[in-house]
């Protein structure tokens, strides 16, 4: 019996989870303000990886942690650095170039 051109059996695969699972999607819109913010930004910075929209990304995933719509992780497994203080060479930004910094 002919196939009509098919291939014939084609090997089956399985698809693979994502690496952090699937979570939930957020039907009552507990976390919407936070994103729709996020958005805006992302749209006002023609998508331009700015500290502000990094801190509104920050929120958004805090808020879906707190209201379990994800699991809860440290944010530095979520790509974001840890906030530390600046060091003396960062903070005496306001002096004359090539002055001497004490």
């Amino acid at each position: 019996m002919s196939t009509f051109g098919s291939p014939g059996t084609l090997p089956t695969t399985k698809p693979t989870p994502p690496q952090r699972g699937s979570f939930p999607l957020d039907h009552d819109g507990e976390c919407k303000d936070v994103m729709m913010s996020y958005l805006s930004c992302i749209k006002k910075v023609k998508g331009v990886n700015q500290d502000e929209c990094r801190q509104l990304a920050k929120s958004y995933l805090g808020c879906r942690m707190d209201h379990n719509l994800m699991a809860k992780d440290d944010f530095k497994n979520l790509g974001f650095k840890e906030n530390k203080p600046p060091s003396k060479t960062e903070a005496n930004t306001n002096g004359v170039k090539g002055e001497l910094q004490w």
